[in-house]
């Protein structure tokens, strides 16, 4: 099976024609009898090396991070830093291998941070000893991620990548804002709801510049969306008390509510990651309704049953409600949807 980007490698590379590539890939949305984007196709692994070689990955950088922090926890976030990006020089610029690929990017973000964590309490440290500054120490980490990540995206262009860098920058923001207006932290949950919403038209821009998702543009939006339904539905489940044990009825029906409300976006959009990356939370407010009829002994099972059978019926007639849907919507943002 070859990929959207394998196909755009070779026409790139002249090995087949533009025209060939697009009418092979019409070819195949005939006979799928569903269009590339109603799939909402993204790269994860092309066969089971993948799986071995990732398996292989984790082995190696355990192992290497384990013996450097030997010496020092830096020189062990430092080790991962520089063995991440070099698996990913033949792994990933080389081979193009999706799940080692993500693996590696994964890897060299978290350790990055850790570094420049490490590296920016040592210089606040230096400049006011015995302050506590940890959200300017954690600001400061999350610039240096960014920076570390953006390189990382000019050399390899690994579509997780775009997620990862909004997802530092807005670490880095709001640690910054809470660090120098302390009172902004008893509202980080709107500032962090603000931040999804943020996240989502980010990924709606790279959405609408590739309304056939035919290019890397299409998968990088992918990321992008799983990234920002838990900004958006974490604050407002929190908020509602759902998070805490504290929520009634009413605030379980409110959530419910919402979930199905972002099913509406998800439609509009044509992206199901935002209902898989907020699943969480709506299985905990239909457990807290069902337990509070009284199916405590059944109630997972029935809390299981009822969300499982209404996103398997999504997913059957998903062709369909889109149409209904979009029917509701302005032609001016139809047209900048995938089509229907």
């Amino acid at each position: 099976m070859y990929s959207d980007a394998e196909l755009d490698a070779a026409v790139a590379e002249g090995a087949i024609s533009p025209q060939a590539a697009t009418a092979l890939r019409d070819f195949v949305a005939r006979h799928r009898a569903a269009p590339p984007a109603d799939e909402e196709q993204f790269r994860l692994i092309t066969g089971f090396n993948d799986i071995f070689v990732a398996i292989a990955m984790v082995l190696l950088l355990v192992a290497l991070a384990w013996l450097a922090a030997m010496a020092t926890p830096l020189a062990g976030a430092a080790a991962l830093v520089a063995a991440s990006w070099g698996l990913a020089e033949f792994f990933t610029r080389r081979r193009r291998m999706a799940l080692p690929s993500i693996l590696l990017l994964c890897a060299f973000a978290g350790s990055l941070f850790f570094c420049g964590l490490v590296l920016a309490k040592a210089v606040l440290d230096l400049a006011a000893p015995g302050k506590d500054d940890e959200g300017l120490a954690i600001s400061g980490a999350a610039a240096i991620a960014v920076l570390g990540i953006w390189l990382h995206w000019r050399r390899f262009r690994v579509p997780i990548t775009v997620a990862a860098g909004a997802g530092a920058a807005i670490a880095a923001v709001l640690a910054a804002l809470v660090a120098l207006v302390p009172a902004l932290g008893e509202r980080w949950l709107v500032l962090l709801f603000a931040a999804g919403l943020a996240m989502f038209a980010l990924a709606m821009r790279w959405d609408m510049s590739d309304r056939a998702r035919t290019t890397r543009r299409a998968d990088v939006a992918f990321w992008l969306h799983l990234a920002a339904a838990p900004l958006i539905v974490h604050p407002v489940f929190a908020l509602l008390g759902l998070l805490d044990g504290q929520a009634g009825i009413a605030h379980a029906a409110l959530a419910i509510g919402l979930y199905v409300a972002l099913a509406a976006v998800a439609l509009v959009v044509d992206r199901r990651a935002l209902l898989v990356s907020s699943l969480a939370y709506v299985l905990y407010a239909i457990f807290t309704l069902v337990r509070a009829a009284g199916a405590v002994d059944a109630g997972f099972a029935l809390t299981a049953l009822v969300v499982g059978s209404g996103l398997l019926l999504l997913s059957a007639f998903w062709r369909g409600a889109r149409h209904a849907v979009l029917r509701a919507v302005p032609d001016a943002l139809r047209t900048r949807m995938p089509a229907a």
